[in-house]
Order: C-alpha cells, then sequence, then structure tokens
C-alpha cells in the first residue's frame, strides 16, 4: 500500500482535530512571543469560533495583546500568562515554529494540557505538537485556520471573519508578497461577503500609528547602510533609542518592508537590542529573490521562518552579531548572483 499523499494526510489531520475539538471541553491558545497580526488574529479566529460552539477557551500570550491590535473585535480575550498553569484539556500552539518561543510563562501556565495541537506555517516547524497542521504553502497561519473551521462547519462569528482577514493581510503584505494565491484571495472575498468592512479594518491596521512610530523610523534612517553593491540594506535599533521614545515591541512592525523596497536591493536587515535579554539582539531578514533563501541563513544562528522572510535571537553584542550575520548574507548573495 503506497504512502498517503500530503493532501490526504493534511485531510487526516483536520479529522483528527475535528475529533479533538469534539470530544473536549477546555481549550488554551497560544501564539509565539512578540506576537504579530497572525498570531494574535489566529488566536482570536479560533477562540471566538471555538466559544461559539460553548467549549471554555483561554488565550494567552508570553507579552500580552500589542497596542496596534486591540482593535479587533475579541481582543480583550487575549492576556498575559497567569502565574499558575492553566487546567484544560488542549492546548493549540498558533503560528509558531518551535516550543520555546511560546515563552517560558507560557508554556508554564500551560504544562497541565493533555493534548498539544501545532497549527502553523513557518517550513521551519519542529513539529512539537502531538498533533501537527503545518502548511508551508499557506502564506499565514490566519489562511489555515480559515480552512480548518470551514472544513469543520464550525461557526465564523464576525470576531473570527475579521481577525483571519488582519492575520492574512498583515502576513502577507497586504496581499503583496509572493506566497499570496488566488485561494488567498478568494478566501478574502469570502470574508467580505460575509459582512467584513474591508476599508474600515485596512484603515484600523495600516492608518493608526502612534507618533513615536514616525520618531523611530527617523532613528533608524540615521543608522541605514547599504552594500557598496546596494544588494544588501541593513539597520538597528538600540537598547537606549528604545528608552528615549518610549517604544512598544510592536512599533517596529513592518518597518523593515522599507528598506526592503530601495531599488536593486534583495535582501534587508534590522538588527535589535533586546531589553532585558541577557544582551540578546533580534534579527530580522527579508529576500527577494528566493535564491537568497533567509530561512536557511537563519539557522545557521538557531533561527527560522519562511525562505522570504526568517528571524533569528542570538547572543550580542549588536556589532558582533552584526558582522557574523552580514557575512553569512554575503556568502549566500555572492552564491545567488555567481551560480
Amino acid at each position: 500500500m503506497s504512502d498517503p499523499t500530503p493532501a490526504a494526510e493534511h485531510s487526516a489531520t483536520i479529522r483528527r482535530i475535528g475529533d479533538i475539538i469534539q470530544s473536549h471541553q477546555s481549550f488554551l491558545l497560544l501564539s509565539h512571543v512578540r506576537p504579530d497580526g497572525d498570531a494574535i488574529g489566529s488566536q482570536i479566529a479560533l477562540g471566538c469560533s471555538l466559544i461559539a460552539i460553548g467549549k471554555t477557551v483561554h488565550l494567552v500570550n508570553e507579552d500580552g495583546l500589542p497596542e496596534n491590535l486591540a482593535f479587533l473585535a475579541g481582543s480583550h480575550l487575549v492576556t498575559p500568562p497567569p502565574v499558575d498553569p492553566i487546567g484544560v484539556d488542549v492546548v493549540f500552539a498558533l503560528d509558531n515554529a518551535t516550543e520555546s518561543r511560546l515563552g517560558e510563562a507560557a508554556l508554564k501556565c500551560a504544562a497541565d494540557r493533555r493534548i498539544l495541537v501545532n497549527i502553523d506555517h513557518h517550513v521551519s516547524n519542529t513539529r512539537y505538537g502531538d498533533v501537527n497542521l503545518i502548511d508551508p504553502t499557506s502564506p499565514a497561519t490566519g489562511q489555515i485556520l480559515y480552512e480548518l473551521i470551514t472544513a469543520l462547519g464550525m461557526p465564523l462569528p464576525p470576531e473570527s471573519r475579521d481577525a483571519i482577514y488582519v492575520a492574512i493581510s498583515t502576513d502577507t503584505g497586504s496581499f503583496q508578497y509572493p506566497a499570496t494565491t488566488a485561494r488567498t484571495y478568494e478566501i478574502a472575498a469570502g470574508l467580505i461577503r460575509r459582512g467584513l468592512d474591508v476599508g474600515a479594518i485596512n484603515s484600523k491596521t495600516y492608518d493608526e500609528h502612534p507618533y513615536r512610530r514616525l520618531e523611530l523610523m527617523r532613528a533608524l534612517l540615521n543608522t541605514l547602510e547599504l552594500s557598496a553593491d546596494g544588494l544588501v540594506a541593513h539597520w538597528d535599533l538600540r537598547e537606549r533609542t528604545r528608552v528615549e521614545l518610549a517604544l512598544r515591541p510592536e512599533d517596529s512592525e513592518g518597518l523593515i518592508d522599507t528598506i526592503r523596497a530601495i531599488r536593486g536591493v534583495q535582501v534587508a536587515l534590522f538588527f535589535e537590542e533586546l531589553p532585558g535579554d541577557e544582551g540578546k539582539i533580534r534579527v530580522s531578514m527579508r529576500s527577494k529573490d528566493r535564491r537568497i533563501d533567509v530561512c536557511r541563513i537563519a539557522l545557521e544562528f538557531g533561527g527560522g521562518g519562511h525562505a522570504l522572510a526568517a528571524g533569528i535571537r542570538m547572543p550580542g553584542p549588536l556589532e558582533a552579531a552584526k558582522a557574523r550575520v552580514l557575512d553569512a548574507v554575503r556568502r549566500a548573495v555572492d552564491s545567488a548572483f555567481t551560480d
């Protein structure tokens, strides 16, 4: 008997998750530290759908709810981890490639679980769940959840509808990134037919930035460097700037796309000193050329992500981290343009 196809395995996993949902009552939904629109949107989408069928649901994120996503209906459900474990039957880890990236406190509150379900779209996912629904071809975990919720015939209340749209929109660069498919647009159209006010939600998502974000942009531009051949651009955020501007973690979300958009640039990098994290450096990377796989580069330093968008957390100091990562990027760029 031949092995099942990936599509058959995917369908079987969805059915298994459906059985888990049907046979259990209490659920804890987690997403990665420094959550973005896909992480929080995925939690709200699945959480509100589960609540609509009478389940007991807890939404927890290690860093709590980002200010820029507080406009989402249902966002009040997302809380920081409590001190003690939450006794639940099932934990869903959403949009998270490695278990440790859920955060120490979040993992502690999930310690009493019976089952861990891992739903994600990162190619670097380590399949740490008891059940793993991983689709690296999907542009967002929110898209996987739409397919899951609709395949299982679960309700899609307005909170879930709007959250799925924000999850997909933010992780596709507002439907601009190469992973965006015809199916992605079909889902967006379906959400609009279900009553999504696309103009209003786009305005809240993209046109409501605090002034300090503009101050951050000015500070970052003062650190911008471009390689001699114009192929690599990078900038950095120091801890002293974060303190001076009273920045929140979400203030830098998406700013790397500004330097990614420079004509001729193929790789953009954002180096950031992390507060109170033992001198750790956060590195965000974006590529515009599939020959330059930034996920492969990130894996060299214990990170991960996608071929065109990846990240790392690594030891500092900043200058040493920059030198190591930029050297790896340079090798990848040279290989891509000489092969």
